[in-house]
C-alpha cells in the first residue's frame, strides 16, 4: 500500500494549457507563413520599382553624317568644329540652366556595322533621340527608315517590367532648307522627315506582312525580328498611332566652326537647338 502511494505521488501531473497558450501555439505557424509572404513581395515591389525607374542618359542615334558629333559637342561646350563620320561612341555632360540639371548623352556611330551598340545603352535611357539630315533624307530615306525601324524594334521588346525611354526625332540642318511665307524653315524640315519615314516604314511594314524579308536585319532573323512598327488604326504607317509610344519631332540646326551663345538664364537667346534643349528641359 505504501509502495502504491509512493508511486501515486511521484507521478508527473499533466500540464494544462490555458486557453491563451494553445491558441498561440497554432498561430506560431501561421504568422511565420504570412511573414515569409509579405517579405517575399515586399522584395517583389522593391525589384520592380527599381527596374521601371528611367536611365539618366539620352542616347543620340542616327545614320553616319547626321550631324550627332556637331549636337553633341554643341550642347556640352558650345562650340560645333568640323567633324567627320564616328567610329566610337563619344559621351558627355549636358548642362541644363532652366532646371538646373545635367544629363549624360552618349552619341553612338551610325556606321551599319556598330549602330547597334545603341542597345548597350539602353538600360541607362531616359530618351532616345534619332538625328536625320533634312537636307538629304529624300536620297536615303530607304536608309535611314531602316536604322529608325531597328531601333523601335529595339524599344517595342523591351520588357514590361521596363519603362520605355521616350523618342524624339531630330530633323537636322533644317538651315539648309529655305523656309515660306506660310512655313518656317524648321516646320518644313519636320514635315518632310516625317513624310518620307512614315511612308518607308509603311513599306517595310507592308513587305514583311506578305512575307518578304526585310533588309538590314539579316535574312534568317528578318521573320522573327520584324516587329516594332504595330499601329493602332488600321491605314498606313503614322507616327501618332504607333503603339510603341509617342514620338516626338523638333528642326534643329548648328553653325560649324563658331563658337556657339552659351545658353544660361542670363542669356536665354535662342539658337539652332533650343527646341532640343526645350525638349530636354521637359524631359528632366
Amino acid at each position: 500500500m505504501d509502495d502504491y502511494s509512493s508511486d501515486a505521488s511521484k507521478r508527473p501531473e499533466p500540464e494544462i494549457l490555458s486557453p491563451a497558450t494553445a491558441l498561440n501555439s497554432q498561430l506560431l505557424p501561421v504568422a511565420a507563413v504570412l511573414l515569409a509572404v509579405l517579405l517575399v513581395a515586399v522584395s517583389v515591389l522593391l525589384v520592380r520599382k527599381k527596374s521601371t525607374k528611367r536611365g539618366d542618359a539620352v542616347i543620340l542615334a542616327g545614320c553616319s553624317d547626321a550631324g550627332k558629333t556637331a549636337i553633341l559637342t554643341s550642347l556640352a561646350y558650345q562650340q560645333t568644329l568640323p567633324t567627320h563620320a564616328s567610329m566610337q561612341t563619344n559621351a558627355a555632360l549636358v548642362a541644363l540652366p532652366s532646371s538646373r540639371k545635367t544629363l549624360r548623352v552618349v552619341d553612338v556611330p551610325g556606321h551599319p556595322r556598330i549602330r547597334d551598340q545603341f542597345q548597350e545603352h539602353l538600360p541607362q535611357a531616359k530618351a532616345l533621340v534619332f538625328v536625320v539630315d533634312a537636307s538629304t533624307v529624300s536620297r536615303n530615306g530607304a536608309a535611314v527608315a531602316e536604322h529608325l525601324h531597328i531601333i523601335m524594334h529595339a524599344l517595342t521588346s523591351l520588357p514590361p517590367s521596363r519603362s520605355t525611354p521616350s523618342l524624339l526625332i531630330v530633323a537636322h540642318k533644317c538651315d539648309l532648307l529655305k523656309g515660306t511665307a506660310n512655313a518656317s524653315a524648321e516646320q518644313l524640315a519636320i514635315n518632310r522627315v516625317r513624310t518620307i519615314l512614315e511612308r518607308e516604314l509603311e513599306k517595310r511594314r507592308s513587305t514583311h506582312a506578305i512575307g518578304v524579308a526585310v533588309e538590314g536585319l539579316g535574312a534568317e532573323d528578318a521573320e522573327s525580328e520584324i516587329g516594332g512598327l504595330e499601329c493602332s488604326g488600321n491605314g498606313e504607317f503614322k507616327f501618332a498611332e504607333w503603339e510603341g509610344g509617342e514620338v516626338g519631332f523638333v528642326g534643329t540646326s548648328v553653325s560649324i566652326g563658331k563658337a556657339a551663345q552659351a545658353v544660361t538664364e542670363k542669356h536665354p537667346e535662342k539658337d539652332g537647338l533650343s527646341p532640343l534643349r526645350e525638349w530636354l528641359e521637359e524631359l528632366v
